[in-house]
Order: C-alpha cells, then sequence, then structure tokens
C-alpha cells in the first residue's frame, strides 16, 4: 500500500480542482474532496482507528486549542482590506452556488464535518510525529491555493499558504501531545467556523 500512500495526497487536490474550475461549485469541490479522501482512506485501509477522532488526554488541549483557532475569523477580519480581495467577489460566490440562503448550510456541513474528515486524513493517515516541518504540512496547506487563486492578491495566497503551513504544523504538535485527534479537530473546526462566518458576513454588506 506504500505506492498508494504517497500517491494519496493528489487526489483532494484533483477534486478540489474539478470542482472550482471544471464544475464551478463550492459545494462539488467540498463534497467532492470529502469523497475522495474517504475513498483513499478505504483503499488505504489504515490501521489507524477511527476513534481516535475522538480521543484526548486533557481537556486543556482542547481549550487551548480551540480558543487560539478561535481567533482566526478575527484575524481574517481585520486583514481583509490589505488582501487585496477581488471587487467582485459576492458575485463569485454567487455563481459558485454560494447563495444567501445556502451560505448557512455550507458553513454547517464545512464546520461539523470537514475537520473531522480532514485531520483523520492529514494528521492520522498521513500523519508524522516529529517535531520539525514536514512535507505533509505543506501539501495540506498547498490545495488552499487554488481555493484562493482569482480572489486574492498573489502575494497574500502565499502568506495565507504559509499560514496554513504552521495551522498544519500545530494542529500536528496538538495530536501528538494529546494523544488523539480530538482537540486538533475541534480546532480546525473552530478556525473554519469563524472563518467562512466572517467571508459571509463580509460579502453579505
Amino acid at each position: 500500500m506504500n505506492q498508494y500512500k504517497s500517491f494519496a495526497p493528489v487526489l483532494p487536490y484533483l477534486a478540489i480542482g474539478a470542482g472550482l474550475f471544471w464544475f464551478n461549485n463550492a459545494w462539488a469541490a467540498l463534497v467532492g474532496f470529502h469523497i475522495v479522501i474517504l475513498f483513499t482512506v478505504w483503499v488505504l485501509r489504515p490501521s489507524l482507528p477511527v476513534n481516535t477522532l475522538f480521543k484526548s488526554r486533557s481537556p486543556k488541549w482542547i481549550a487551548a486549542s480551540v480558543l487560539f483557532c478561535s481567533t482566526s475569523g478575527i484575524g481574517l477580519y481585520f486583514l481583509w482590506p490589505v488582501f487585496g480581495v477581488a471587487g467582485d467577489l459576492s458575485a463569485q460566490l454567487l455563481s459558485m452556488g454560494l447563495t444567501l440562503a445556502s451560505w448557512p448550510w455550507f458553513i454547517a456541513y464545512f464546520s461539523l464535518i470537514n475537520p473531522f474528515v480532514e485531520e483523520y486524513f492529514w494528521r492520522g493517515v498521513l500523519g508524522n510525529d516529529t517535531l520539525n516541518l514536514y512535507i505533509g504540512d505543506v501539501v495540506f496547506a498547498g490545495y488552499h491555493s487554488m481555493i484562493l487563486w482569482g480572489r486574492v492578491r498573489p502575494i497574500f495566497i502565499l502568506f495565507a499558504v504559509m499560514i496554513l503551513v504552521s495551522a498544519g504544523w500545530l494542529w500536528r504538535q496538538i495530536s501528538r501531545e494529546d494523544g488523539g485527534l480530538l482537540a486538533a479537530s475541534l480546532g480546525h473546526m473552530a478556525a473554519d467556523f469563524t472563518i467562512l462566518t466572517t467571508i459571509y458576513w463580509i460579502s453579505a454588506l
């Protein structure tokens, strides 16, 4: 299965790319991303138990992860003016199926499902216990560049990817120290929820 594992990170990129650039639909990109990850996990059949997603040695790791990651949306709000966000972002989002009515459903699905799917895949199945920066941290962050392409200035795509590399590294360290993926998943959930809520709120103005 090693040959499949080395190819596994490529498949989520293909799913995101197809959803965004072929179907031009945010739901297609997100659901396709999750289906591909679940299929990849089924093919790899990792020894990591799924209940690792719900393991935590101490509530302090959960609290620290959630509180710290909850600042993501606040950071985005204050950095928004300097990111050079596309003037037609609201129109772009609307063309991708994110209407004012569907946004809350998208936020709910994204926030409740995506963190657990991603943490099990990136930090669990493809994870590593090293304290150093790991290629998996970079690969996890890299696909977000496709999401941001054409929506912020290129220099800030690089900035965002660097932040996400750091986030991947942080969630990996939290999982290593906490002996499970729950604290990282809930921190990831807090980040996703606050970021998407900020985008929804600003784009609706």
